[in-house]
């Protein structure tokens, strides 16, 4: 028996005006919607289920999904971004697509082609944003132990770093890219980077939820002109177990998250999604399942949170960084703050 053909690609009635979401206007004019889909699914969900959830959310409202190579989904995604301007119900104008350089596509040689496979698997002509994952040209195996440190790993060097920058740049100049980026950085390293771009980035993606609000970095690119884009906006329960630690917090049980959950009669997830789009931040929640992802853009058209609410949620911060980055360590003897520079300047080789 025959499969039957896919359903073709409608709006949903109960879907958000995506007009009514929320924009962030970069230093270049353009707007970039102020809450995303992420579509890295760590070891939990198939890079099918997440081509599925792109489709769904496109249906419901959300013009903005962030994507990357080392996900190793985007293929599938592009056929959902297929399906969805095949259509002719979305213009690939109202679209905002992001995806990023992988560690081991550094090199001088390797960063163009690397963006040029990307726009192939998504079916592109050009990518809305395009950053530079990590600082760090360390690879690592997919599913790794957290123990684990990629043969001659290097650490941040910034003359390297501005090589692979340099390449970035001319991914604008070859209109393959509208805007370029950073990810994963601290203020000392950024310093330098606006201090030696001839174009600078645009946004820095960067873990921000309650319990890690990163006050400092956050003003530091909001100073500067930057669009600060924040991945695990939920406490990420489904990170990889090897990103867990027993020091972790939980943002979603947090006292203050609950009772303003249990006011707006919705999920405490809702809430973190809320307050960083209502603080200035782009957050990029992910999730498979629709009465999830549409209840987080629905959140952001919805009645504000008050003052005192935001300044609760601001009281709650934990400095509690889930992502660490074990694995692109560079040599014995380091922990894992080495790679944020805790003393405000960048770690020595």
């Amino acid at each position: 028996m025959a499969e039957s053909a896919p359903a073709p690609f409608t709006l949903a009635d109960d879907g958000v005006d995506p007009t009514r979401v929320p924009k962030r206007t970069l230093h270049t004019g353009a707007r970039i919607p102020a809450v995303g889909l992420g579509t890295f699914g760590s070891d939990r969900f198939s890079g099918e289920d997440i081509a599925k959830a792109v489709l769904g959310a496109a249906s419901v409202g959300y013009r903005h999904i962030d994507c990357a190579a080392v996900y190793g989904n985007e293929r599938l995604i592009g056929e959902s971004f297929r399906t969805i301007l095949e259509s002719g119900l979305i213009r690939r104008e109202e679209m905002w697509i992001t995806s990023k350089l992988w560690n081991d596509k550094h090199a001088e040689a390797d960063v163009v082609p690397a963006c040029e496979k990307s726009l192939a698997d998504l079916g592109l002509e050009y990518l809305d944003l395009y950053l530079v994952h990590w600082p760090f040209p360390n690879y690592h195996a997919p599913g790794c132990d957290v123990a684990s440190r990629a043969p001659g790993a290097k650490p941040y060097i910034h003359e390297h770093y501005m090589k692979t920058w340099r390449q970035m740049e001319k991914l604008v100049d070859m209109g393959l890219v509208r805007h370029i980026g950073t990810s994963n950085m601290t203020i000392p390293k950024l310093r330098l980077v606006l201090r030696d771009a001839r174009i600078r980035p645009a946004c820095n993606e960067m873990e921000l939820h309650p319990h890690f609000q990163q006050p400092g970095l956050f003003g530091f690119v909001a100073d500067h002109g930057i669009v600060p884009i924040g991945f695990c906006p939920i406490g990420s329960p489904t990170r990889p177990d090897r990103d867990k630690t027993e020091a972790d917090t939980v943002d979603i049980q947090d006292p203050v998250i609950v009772r303003i959950a249990e006011r707006l009669g919705v999920h405490p997830a809702v809430v973190c999604v809320k307050w960083a789009v209502q603080r200035g931040q782009v957050p990029i929640p992910f999730s498979v399942y629709r009465n999830e992802y549409l209840s987080n853009l629905r959140c952001t058209v919805t009645e504000p949170l008050p003052d005192e609410e935001m300044q609760a949620i601001a009281g709650i911060d934990r400095n509690c960084r889930l992502i660490k980055g074990q694995v692109f360590l560079w040599k014995d003897g380091q922990t894992w703050e080495d790679l944020w520079d805790p003393t405000g300047e960048i770690t020595p080789p």
